[in-house]
């Protein structure tokens, strides 16, 4: 896709996006915009994980002039399921083989194999048109359970799964070539100009010291990776900063709330107020209705309500309570603001075009995102220069 082509897509997606929220009631003004690859589907996986993080660097690459590309997703995920077994076996059956995962997993994934586009590997070798891991990761479990019960991994172990992995997901390429030129999964990633290095991981919440570094207790942080600890008003600022300097976000967090519709193309955290505190029409309405009622009728989505004030106190309750849990990646790629002037976080999400009228894309409060979100990543140059010097970067 070029960039006229990128354009105009920007632009019937903010068209679409308009008529529709118009429609319920929510209208969209876009502030800043980065540019994006198009949306895919993880369908019958759970690998948000590998696919938000796909598009976040597929974005960098446009970011940095490199042109547009499909990367594979399926040849990073076959390595994360890799480094799960060896991982599992070593904790005698104690680790995390399930599909979830977080950013630095396709990072580290990169650095050990490298990357190959879509065409070389797509990762469907099934009869099917879409992804869908369950049986896969059904059988990769067994196999696992078996050598960990033995106690050993035999040469005949590492057939099976590798014959596992070729049956569902293909063969892995050796060598392919692309746009005319041969390249191996190592020479193809280096081609891209693409450095680990520079991309880092940040959290948010009160139970470690801010400005250092820990490992968030989250079972999809399975290789226990440590994150740099920001205050949350700072972790926004870099967010924010971000999206108006050029650069994307890659969000993690808890898409489980009733505020989270997907369907309706928005994320909102409401303040559910008291009947004494409406007036007019809005009073008697709500006088009629008891707390359920109120919410049911917030989450029509039919028009903005007031949110939460988000402190780093109820942000920290909700993640000790276990209500904020790492449900989701998804992947922001710029900033709105509906008719009241709340600020939302632009979101490619990778659940396809078909499930919402919005090309797959949703809006979340910045409430919201305040409450709900457990990393991100960016790329060391989207941090602002005094947050920087903080960490020590």
């Amino acid at each position: 896709m070029n960039a006229k082509t990128l354009t105009l897509a920007g632009l019937l997606l903010c068209t679409s996006a308009l008529f529709a929220q118009e429609k319920n009631g929510y209208q969209f003004t876009t502030v800043a915009s980065q540019k994006v690859t198009p949306v895919k589907n993880q369908a019958s996986t759970g690998t948000c994980w590998c696919f938000a993080t796909t598009s976040f660097m597929e974005s960098e690459l446009l970011r940095m002039g490199k042109g547009e590309y499909d990367l594979s997703e399926m040849f990073i995920v076959r390595q994360k399921y890799m480094n799960q077994l060896e991982d599992n076996y070593f904790r005698a059956g104690k680790g995390n083989i399930n599909q979830g995962s977080l950013s630095h997993t396709w990072v580290n994934a990169f650095k050990q194999v490298g990357i190959v586009p879509e065409e070389a590997y797509h990762g469907i070798n099934y009869d099917s048109d879409r992804h869908n891991h369950r049986e896969l990761v059904q059988y990769m479990m067994s196999i696992a359970n078996t050598a960990v019960s033995l106690k050993h991994r035999s040469p005949e172990y590492d057939k099976l799964i590798e014959n596992v992995f070729d049956t569902y997901l293909g063969k892995l390429p050796e060598k392919f070539t692309y746009k005319g030129k041969e390249y191996t999964p190592k020479s193809f990633a280096a081609s891209l100009g693409l450095n680990m290095d520079d991309y880092v991981e940040l959290t948010s919440f009160t139970h470690k010291p801010y400005y250092q570094m820990f490992s968030p207790e989250v079972p999809d942080n399975w290789e226990h990776e440590r994150m740099y600890n920001l205050p949350l008003d700072e972790m926004m600022a870099v967010m924010d900063y971000a999206l108006t300097n050029g650069h994307t976000v890659c969000w993690d967090g808890d898409v489980s709330e009733k505020g989270f519709s997907f369907k309706n193309g928005v994320a909102i955290n409401p303040e559910v107020k008291k009947v004494e505190d409406f007036s007019g029409t809005d009073r008697a309405r709500f006088e009629k209705m008891d707390e359920k009622g109120r919410l049911e009728e917030v989450y029509k989505f039919e028009q903005p309500y007031p949110e939460i004030n988000v402190t780093p106190q109820v942000r920290q309750e909700g993640y000790a309570a276990f209500v904020t849990t790492d449900d989701h990646l998804m992947h922001l790629t710029g900033i709105a603001k509906d008719q009241n002037g709340t600020k939302y976080y632009i979101t490619k999400n990778s659940w396809g075009t078909e499930r919402n009228a919005f090309g797959g894309y949703l809006n979340m409060s910045e409430s919201y995102v305040r409450a709900k979100t457990i990393y991100i990543m960016v790329h060391k140059n989207a941090i602002p220069a005094d947050i920087k010097k903080k960490l020590g970067i």
